[in-house]
């Protein structure tokens, strides 16, 4: 996958035609504790800002602003198959993940823990979100995402899985019971802190339920969100804001 560095998005990728990439926290508008660049609009921020600062994603992906889409993601394993822009925030589907094969739609997942999930294929052209939170990675919202994007005619072994910055197993404490149940779903999610503690590992287990599915290129960015300064953690810090994922297929160029 190439990679670079296109405005604030902090990393980009490309599988053919496609394109996946994230953010950090810098090169937008927000106040503390939100600053700077939030792109939730559900977490207390000016709403003037956070549109600005999604403007500037928008432009990062050399799309309109109104091609930005963002669901409202509820911790849950629906999949909204996205074909056009919606026309207001109240069009906004309940999902934790999105899929498309039109061009010129960027589809975009917000997190601050929660590993964000991006997936490509180049022939059939088809991109995907994932929002794989604790409760949506046991719940099953990666093997969810990848028969909606199969439905597409994009089979999981031509698929490029890139899962991105989200708390690591070291720093993710919970307890023992919760750990017990969410590893009777995602064995692999188990994890134990520095201190010994149950600990969850969420890249982990969505790296597992790739695999089982036959995704054979995986990348994982091992930047923990509670450690690193320059991502929001609501673990870490409470009220804050949020990063993005965002894959989307460019428009062909115009001849």
């Amino acid at each position: 996958m190439a990679r670079g560095a296109v405005s604030v998005l902090t990393w980009i990728g490309a599988v053919g035609a496609a394109r996946l990439g994230c953010t950090d926290r810098w090169g937008g508008t927000s106040r503390p504790p939100y600053d700077e660049l939030n792109l939730g609009g559900h977490v207390g921020d000016r709403l003037d800002d956070v549109e600005e600062n999604r403007r500037r994603l928008a432009g990062a992906t050399g799309l309109p602003a109104d091609r930005l889409l963002v669901a409202s993601q509820v911790h849950g394993i629906e999949v909204a198959v996205v074909e056009r822009p919606w026309s207001s925030l109240e069009e906004a589907p309940d999902a934790d993940a999105m899929v498309t094969s039109v061009a010129g739609l960027a589809l975009v997942v917000l997190v601050a823990d929660c590993a964000p999930v991006l997936l490509a294929s180049a022939d059939p052209l088809v991109v995907g979100v994932a929002h794989a939170g604790r409760r949506g990675m046991a719940a099953g919202v990666v093997p969810a995402t990848l028969r909606a994007m199969r439905d597409l005619g994009a089979e999981p072994a031509s698929l490029v899985a890139h899962v991105g910055p989200a708390i690591c197993g070291r720093c993710y404490e919970v307890p023992a019971a919760l750990q017990d149940e969410v590893a009777l779903r995602e064995p692999l999610a188990r994890s134990t802190t520095r201190s010994g503690t149950p600990a969850l590992d969420l890249r982990a287990g969505v790296v597992a339920q790739l695999r089982v599915a036959g995704v054979a290129s995986i990348e994982v960015d091992a930047a923990c969100t509670f450690e690193a300064a320059q991502l929001f953690s609501h673990r870490r810090d409470g009220v804050t804001g949020r990063f993005a994922g965002v894959a989307w297929i460019p428009e062909p160029a115009l001849t």
